[in-house]
């Protein structure tokens, strides 16, 4: 089998910290999240950082409006509940952009590695000033 170009693995590691930016953006203070989808609370353990248009659509895989942390029901087992999903779209951020969204499936998006690296690089230090802001590492720890 061979092995994954640089890119591909520079994908897999914005997937990682994109999905954990998401899933800590929308954790509220008692650790818990309401799913987009199903509209009911779960511990932040549960949560899926879960796409509104499908992640093999590039041109919406890391938008911060396309992806909402998700129940794992939702997610993984009701094909996204994406009815549901919408609806909740429409509450958040209004049905514009729920619009924008999905006329922007389409639209070619092609990364460079150096497009990886800086969202990568931007995605790491909002997860630490996010785990900073909910108190879940101390100042000494986010080094």
């Amino acid at each position: 089998m061979p092995c994954k170009s640089t890119k591909s693995k520079l994908k897999d590691t914005l997937d990682k910290v994109f999905s954990e930016y998401i899933r800590l953006r929308d954790v509220r203070e008692d650790g818990t999240f309401i799913c987009i989808s199903c509209n009911n609370g779960f511990p932040y353990e549960v949560s899926d950082c879960g796409h509104y248009i499908s992640r093999e659509h590039m041109s919406t895989r890391f938008s911060e409006e396309n992806c909402n942390a998700q129940c794992i029901t939702c997610n993984r087992h009701n094909s996204g509940n994406i009815e549901g999903y919408r609806r909740g779209l429409i509450r958040k951020y209004g049905e514009s952009t729920v619009l924008s969204l999905e006329s922007a499936k389409y639209q070619i998006n092609k990364m460079s590695e150096a497009d990886y690296r800086e969202k990568i690089s931007h995605y790491r230090q909002e997860v630490r000033r996010l785990k900073l802001e909910k108190g879940w590492i101390n100042i000494k720890d986010s080094k």
